[in-house]
């Protein structure tokens, strides 16, 4: 039985699946492009080399396609706006699923109150005179009437938003290989110049590439939103599959040719690759070098886009979480309850304050309560990760344990296990490695150690005091609930 399209709470209207397969494909194909492609790629390169930075980005691209197979098979058989929260709940445990529910809410909303802030930073290079508090309250009316109007409304904007930020990079992607041959520009062809110049391709040995290694699984956080939108997708069965056979496509594409060619145009040892002004963005860079009037404000812009894409799309991801969490008993009912266009008003209202209080927050002592909630959330992403990985590994086990056979699944992630173990311990590598350097001076740097990994006691926190207090158990493989009830 579907939660989304069977009246089981006493005729209370219910999500709608509204996404079409262009939505999600797109959603799917945007998800990860942001400021970690934007503005972190050129700090890469310039830390690690470029091929340090390809090296890093290709590892975790496939940790990350991995993910996306794993999560896109059980999304396609059981279809469920909780997503992962839902699925470690029947798969692995009830405190689990509790504890990556609220995680990954929690993640979400502070995530909001970030991109508020930083819209505000954004819209000062225009109006460098302007009232802050102008863009807040614009960013905000803004994702909450995408959020407000309908789940198609919310579809179709972030299909437009996703459409920019793609275009953007395609176009970055074929300018830059006519300049690297010499095409484009008036100059003589790059070749591998830069990439053999100095220490080139790669700089500062594996601890450089290390470090750029989590980087890297900063920039690929939001792929999981696939999970989410599953819920209210048209014919998840067919489109869930179809938007996962693009995510492979879409990291090498996106990420891998885009720092190879910054790479190829730009020496590493170039310092601006390490600033984090748009005005020298690697984008902007590369655009200034052929000659593009106004780079700077067209790349400003394309990264405004992208961060009203990340707030649209974390109020999305974190109000359905939150009424799947009602849903299931794991919070308050006031917000399982959405309106007669399916929206759970409660859950985005609730979601939205938690989200502008954070940053409000950093207005008070110096930011520094803001900065804790932002280094909290920090570790939120890799956490619901490997939640992924342990529900799918242990989703295919059951499935075979009660008697049913992987081919009537309507997709199957290919190489399981290897895939979710693999996903698995290239995530449980980044999550401990956080903050290594603070481990490697004479004296341990605690402060460092507890503003890195305050997010696992906290995650710790959760899935302890609900299993205590409910007394849950791992389910045993052969009484794993396989129905979307």
């Amino acid at each position: 039985m579907d939660n989304i399209e069977n009246n089981q709470f006493g005729g209370q209207p219910q999500l709608k699946r509204g996404l079409k397969s262009r939505h999600i494909t797109m959603i799917s194909l945007g998800g990860t492009i942001g400021t970690g492609l934007f503005l972190a790629s050129g700090a890469s390169i310039s830390q690690a080399g470029p091929g340090g930075a390809l090296l890093a980005y290709a590892l975790i691209g496939v940790m990350v396609y991995f993910l996306m197979t794993s999560l896109g098979e059980m999304a396609a058989f059981m279809p469920n706006s909780g997503s992962f929260s839902t699925y470690a709940t029947k798969f692995v445990d009830p405190a689990l699923g509790f504890a990556l529910g609220w995680n990954y809410w929690y993640n979400w909303a502070i995530t909001i109150a970030a991109e508020i802030a930083a819209v505000s930073l954004i819209m000062k290079y225009w109006f460098p005179d302007s009232n802050s508090i102008i863009w807040t309250i614009l960013f905000i009316i803004i994702v909450l009437s995408f959020n407000l109007l309908s789940v198609k409304a919310y579809g179709e904007s972030e299909y437009w938003f996703s459409m920019i930020k793609v275009v953007t990079v395609i176009v970055f992607i074929i300018v830059s290989f006519l300049m690297i041959f010499g095409i484009l520009g008036g100059e003589d062809p790059v070749g591998f110049e830069n990439f053999v110049v100095g220490d080139a391709p790669f700089n500062g040995g594996f601890l450089a590439i290390f470090g750029i290694f989590l980087a890297a699984g900063f920039s690929f956080q939001g792929t999981e939103l696939l999970g989410v939108t599953a819920g209210e997708t048209e014919d998840p069965a067919k489109n869930v599959p179809k938007a996962v056979r693009s995510v492979f496509w879409r990291i090498l594409l996106f990420y891998i040719f885009a720092i190879g060619a910054i790479g190829l145009l730009i020496p590493y040892t170039d310092s601006r690759l390490l600033s984090e002004d748009i005005a020298v963005s690697p984008f902007t860079l590369v655009f200034d070098k052929l000659g593009v009037a106004f780079a700077a404000s067209v790349m400003n812009a394309i990264i405004l886009t992208a961060m009203l894409s990340a707030g649209n799309s974390g109020l999305y991801a974190s109000s359905r979480m939150l009424w799947q969490l009602a849903v299931d008993g794991k919070a308050p009912k006031i917000f399982m309850k959405v309106n007669k266009r399916g929206i759970p008003v409660y859950s985005l209202m609730a979601t939205l304050a938690v989200g502008s209080l954070a940053f409000l927050a950093s207005f008070f002592g110096d930011g520094v309560v803001y900065m804790w909630l932002l280094n909290a959330s920090g570790m939120s992403g890799f956490i619901a990760w490997l939640g992924i990985a342990i529900s799918h590994y242990r989703f295919r086990k059951a499935f075979v344990a009660q008697g049913n056979d992987v081919n009537t699944l309507p997709y199957r992630a290919k190489l399981y296990p290897f895939g979710p173990l693999f996903a698995f311990t290239v995530c449980m590598i980044v999550v401990l490695g956080q903050n290594y350097t603070a481990f490697t001076g004479d004296d341990i740097d605690w402060y460092g150690v507890l503003v890195s990994y305050i997010g696992l006691p906290l995650f710790a926190l959760f899935w302890i005091g609900y299993k205590i207090k409910h007394k849950t158990k791992i389910v045993p493989l052969t009484e794993c609930d396989l129905t979307n009830n």
